[in-house]
């Protein structure tokens, strides 16, 4: 499915979606994400700094209750996610390609219950990037485009005063269907326009990985290799970039207390991140990745390596985040290249 949708009509459409709640880019506190639309859906912005990958993938999430009363069996009440259909406005082809490796990665070998009755919630209405979203964008040195569809259910182009609008899924052509009466049919020339603003758009020079295919074996056997010391002495271990990431998906399961007598609290699942000091610690103190050095080589080799052999595609998306936002200048490009370089 195929329309022209007036940018002055973009309001209205989102007003015709009244089974969903409507998100958009928002600044708040300096800082681009998604949230819920208050009346007006704003699409002339850069790319967000957080990722959409919360809709479906929750920082924090409570799988289930428990009550423990002395001389009674324990009581658990499992805690679904409701079922809140979110369209999610303005997604750029990046964080689309970071939701198919996240489908994979909680779909392809064991359904996880909780992640899909979310995602299966959401509608991505992606918006191609006519122009780089920034100077450490590289979505086309693994794979991907600046104006890619893959993960969207619908995909727009901005042509100046109007929007090029493909319906992608079942989901994105009934998007589409709510608001009939606001689209009209492409002419002609609005398809010719749409070829040369995505070819203008493929054509734009973007930063690059020298050697995708190599990576893979070039960091197996860098595995020991004092590189990664030299490349993580300035980390502090934040974990912006994992935190910022639209693919990382690590995370941790504990029982929080909210009583003692009678015991109750909750099962919840929270974000991890492997660039943390305590993220491998065992319970004896042993840590197999002691040093920043052995988890950047996890970060950047589950990227680039685990990823690929068990999906047969890099994790990462090219979306720069971890780039831009890391505040100590650590570049997983210069990284993976260095890596390449090295072991050649």
């Amino acid at each position: 499915m195929e329309m022209i949708l007036g940018k002055t009509k973009l309001d209205e459409w989102a007003a015709a979606l009244s089974d969903y709640t409507i998100s958009a880019p928002v600044m708040e506190d300096g800082i681009w994400s998604y949230k819920a639309s208050k009346g007006s859906v704003q699409l002339d912005h850069a790319n967000t700094t957080q990722p959409p990958k919360g809709f479906s993938f929750p920082q924090r999430e409570v799988f289930f209750s428990f009550e423990q009363i002395k001389g009674e069996p324990p009581k658990l009440t499992q805690k679904l996610p409701k079922a809140t259909r979110h369209a999610v406005f303005g997604v750029r082809p990046c964080d689309g390609a970071g939701s198919v490796r996240m489908d994979k990665v909680f779909g392809d070998h064991v359904e996880d219950t909780y992640y899909h009755a979310r995602r299966s919630n959401v509608a991505y209405v992606g918006l191609a990037c006519n122009k780089s979203q920034g100077i450490n964008c590289f979505c086309q040195s693994v794979g991907g485009s600046p104006v890619a569809s893959d993960g969207m259910d619908v995909l727009m182009t901005d042509l100046g005063d109007r929007y090029f609008v493909v319906g992608l899924t079942k989901t994105g052509k009934a998007l589409m269907a709510a608001g009939e009466s606001l689209f009209v049919k492409p002419s002609v020339a609005d398809r010719e326009q749409l070829e040369r603003t995505h070819a203008d758009a493929i054509a734009q020079p973007q930063r690059a990985i020298q050697d995708l295919k190599a990576a893979p074996a070039k960091l197996k056997a860098s595995f020991d290799s004092p590189i990664w010391e030299d490349m993580a002495r300035a980390c502090i271990g934040c974990g912006v970039c994992t935190f910022l990431c639209p693919t990382c998906h690590c995370f941790d399961i504990n029982d929080e207390n909210t009583s003692a007598t009678p015991l109750k609290g909750s099962r919840v699942r929270t974000w991890d991140n492997c660039q943390f000091a305590d993220f491998t610690m065992h319970t004896s103190g042993h840590n197999p990745r002691e040093s920043q050095g052995s988890r950047l080589r996890q970060r950047v080799s589950h990227k680039f390596l685990y990823f690929q052999e068990n999906f047969g595609m890099p994790q990462c998306t090219g979306c720069g985040r971890c780039i831009s936002e890391c505040s100590v200048g650590i570049d997983i490009i210069s990284v993976v290249n260095k890596v390449v370089e090295h072991a050649g």
